[in-house]
């Protein structure tokens, strides 16, 4: 557990970390980069250079982790922070990175916690250097163990209750809940979270996030083969605007509705294509992770005390409320 005596010394930064569509593979190491920002900033800090390092598992080419960038860029560049982050699906690689960002004696880090265990002994040499570690959008269940500072995300486990639960209202009677990558600890836990909350049937199905066609092909054998499905549930953007291609496919009468937002998801909801999807804030998670460790390294400040994470979602996003996010979406904030 985290106490706060063991956080007084510490100095901070951010290490902030999202994928560029580039991308990074595991062969190469991980992407790197270094941003000052460019977007939105209210003022600027005049408090001395910081070097903040962001160090994700997310996947090549995945634009939820655009969002993610562009908060910790506007974060970065309000408060005079060196921005550097880098990537990779690979736990271990992504450890890593962890372990670079330690070597080049950065003031802080701000990392996803996806596969905790493979964080652990990075985070303790991290904390052993005097770096202090935030925790966003993967870990919520493990931020504390790992002694990590603060945590920026949704309850993952709640957030698939509330979705379930907005099934039942719907009517739904068997769900599919698609999980792009197996053992991803956020992932498992919607899923986890949906079977608890919703009163039908629930069916989990494995695909490889990292090929579209195959996840469209995974999708459109299992919908024809249980006619019964319903309700296709998917955890990020991508992967529901292939699965309505599956339903298509398969001539299922399943509706979709899924986790995360991008912008052609927005446009996929105000076209009735797509139900409603829940949203985390991903830009939000970027930009509080960068600016907590501004605040903790200028003031001493940290959110949630050491023992309770900053939520930010589940928000629902449907028909009745979309066109409201639609114009933050365009610019990327959402």
């Amino acid at each position: 557990m985290h106490r706060h005596h063991r956080a007084a010394a510490l100095t901070a930064a951010v290490l902030t970390g999202t994928l560029l569509a580039a991308g990074c593979s595991s062969s190469s190491g991980g992407k790197k980069s270094e941003e000052g920002g460019g977007a939105a900033a209210a003022g600027k800090a005049s408090t001395p250079r910081m070097t903040v390092a962001m160090v994700t598992h997310a996947s090549p080419g995945d634009t939820f982790w655009d969002l993610i960038r562009k908060g910790a860029q506007a974060a970065a560049a309000k408060d005079n922070i060196k921005l550097v982050h880098s990537s990779d699906p690979s736990a271990g690689t992504q450890a890593n990175l962890v372990q670079n960002a330690i070597d080049q004696k950065v003031d802080g880090i701000a990392l996803t916690a996806a596969k905790p265990q493979a964080m652990k002994d990075v985070v303790a040499k991290a904390k052993a250097a005097g770096i202090p570690v935030v925790g966003f959008n993967s870990g919520v269940g493990d931020w504390k163990e790992l002694g990590m500072l603060e945590y920026f995300g949704q309850d993952e486990n709640i957030a698939g209750q509330a979705f379930g639960e907005r099934l039942n209202q719907l009517g739904a009677k068997h769900a599919l809940c698609v999980v792009q990558e197996q053992g991803q600890v956020a992932l498992e836990a919607r899923c986890a979270g949906l079977k608890k909350g919703f009163s039908g049937k629930t069916d989990i199905l494995y695909v490889n996030g990292t090929d579209m066609p195959s996840v469209k092909s995974t999708i459109t054998a299992k919908l024809s083969q249980a006619s019964s499905i319903d309700q296709v549930v998917t955890l990020g953007a991508p992967v529901a605007l292939t699965a309505v291609q599956s339903v298509g496919d398969a001539g299922s009468k399943a509706k979709v509705a899924t986790f995360d937002l991008n912008k052609d998801l927005v446009k996929a909801i105000q076209d009735g294509k797509i139900q409603f999807a829940v949203d985390q804030q991903p830009y939000l998670q970027g930009y509080l992770a960068v600016d907590a460790l501004w605040l903790y390294k200028t003031n001493g400040n940290f959110s949630g005390g050491g023992t309770a994470p900053v939520l930010t979602g589940p928000a629902f996003i449907t028909k009745d409320n979309v066109d409201a996010v639609a114009e933050f979406a365009a610019k990327g904030t959402r």
